[in-house]
C-alpha cells in the first residue's frame, strides 16, 4: 500500500517540474535551491508547532522539519527578510481593478472603454483620486505606461490588458505569479488535507488537435472575462462596504479568485472529457 507521505511527495515533485524548469532557465541550480529551501522548512515547522501549541525548541523544529539541529540553531537566529508588496504598484493595480469593474468605464461586453485623462468621470484622474489623495494621477499613469498596461494619446487613456499583468516588468510579473500560484496551491493542499473546502476545479480534455486547443484557449479567455467582471464587481463592493463599516482589526481577511488555461503536446493515454 502506498503511504500518504509517498503520495504527498509524488504530488509535490510532479508540481515542481515546471518550477524546476523555470529555475534552470534562469540560472538556479540544485545547490542554491536546496540551501534556500532549508529556511522554508524551518519557518513552516515553526508555524506548525505554533498551531499545535507546542514549544518551538531547536529539537522539536529539527524533528519535524528534518533539518539538522546545527542548521536550525543558526538559521532560526537569523533575521528573516520580509517581502512586502510595493504600495505604489498596489495602487496601480487597484486603479486597473476599478476600471474593469465600474459602470461607466465598461462597454456592453464589459470591456474597458478608453477614458479621458482628466475631467469628470469617467476619467483617469477620478479613478485615482477615488483610491488615494496622496499620489498624483500623473505618477500612477506613468507607472502604468512603464508596465505596458495602458496607452496615452490625444488626452485619452486606453487599457491594453484585461487585468493587471505587467509583462514588461519581470519583477512585478514574477511577484504576481508567485502570489497566484501560492494561493492556488494553498487552496488545493488544504482541501487535500481535509482542512479546507475551497473552490478548486478544472476541466480536462485530451486527444484534440492544436487548432482545437487554440479555440478552447479563446473560449476560456472569454469565460474569464465574464467571471472577472462578476467577481471583481462584488469584491469592490465588499471592500468599499467593509472600509466604511468595519474596523481595521475586523478587516483581517484576504481572498483571491483566478483561473488558468494550459495546453501542451500529450504523451499519456487518451481519456474522454471530464
Amino acid at each position: 500500500m502506498t503511504t500518504r507521505s509517498a503520495l504527498v511527495l509524488d504530488s509535490v515533485l510532479h508540481m515542481l517540474r515546471p518550477a524546476v524548469r523555470l529555475m534552470l532557465r534562469h540560472g538556479v541550480a540544485l545547490p542554491a535551491f536546496a540551501t534556500a529551501l532549508k529556511p522554508v522548512f524551518l519557518q513552516v515547522a515553526q508555524d506548525e508547532l505554533r498551531a499545535r501549541a507546542m514549544p518551538q525548541t531547536d529539537s522539536a523544529i529539527s524533528l519535524l522539519s528534518g533539518v539538522h539541529r546545527r542548521d536550525v540553531r543558526n538559521l532560526t537566529r537569523l533575521a528573516v527578510p520580509t517581502v512586502r508588496p510595493d504600495g505604489f504598484s498596489g495602487l496601480a493595480s487597484q486603479v486597473v481593478a476599478r476600471w474593469l469593474s465600474q459602470d461607466g468605464y465598461l462597454d456592453a461586453q464589459h470591456s474597458p472603454l478608453p477614458i479621458a485623462r482628466s475631467g469628470e468621470a469617467p476619467s483617469f484622474d477620478v479613478l485615482v483620486r477615488a483610491l488615494s489623495q496622496d499620489v498624483r494621477p500623473r505618477a500612477v499613469l506613468d507607472e502604468l505606461l512603464r508596465l505596458g498596461l495602458v496607452a496615452e494619446a490625444d488626452g485619452q487613456i486606453t487599457l491594453l490588458q484585461h487585468g493587471f499583468v505587467p509583462r514588461q516588468d519581470f519583477s512585478e510579473l514574477a511577484t504576481q505569479v508567485r502570489n497566484n500560484l501560492h494561493d492556488h496551491l494553498a487552496a488545493a493542499y488544504q482541501n487535500l488535507d481535509g482542512n479546507g473546502d475551497f473552490l478548486e476545479q478544472a476541466v480536462f480534455v485530451d486527444a484534440i488537435t492544436p487548432e482545437s486547443a487554440l479555440h478552447l484557449h479563446k473560449v476560456a479567455a472569454q469565460a474569464w472575462k465574464t467571471a472577472f467582471h462578476t467577481v471583481m464587481r462584488e469584491a469592490q463592493l465588499r471592500y468599499d462596504h467593509d472600509a466604511a463599516h468595519a474596523s481595521a482589526e475586523q478587516r483581517n481577511q484576504r481572498a483571491r479568485f483566478g483561473v488558468y488555461y494550459y495546453s501542451t503536446k500529450d504523451q499519456t493515454p487518451h481519456e474522454p472529457p471530464v
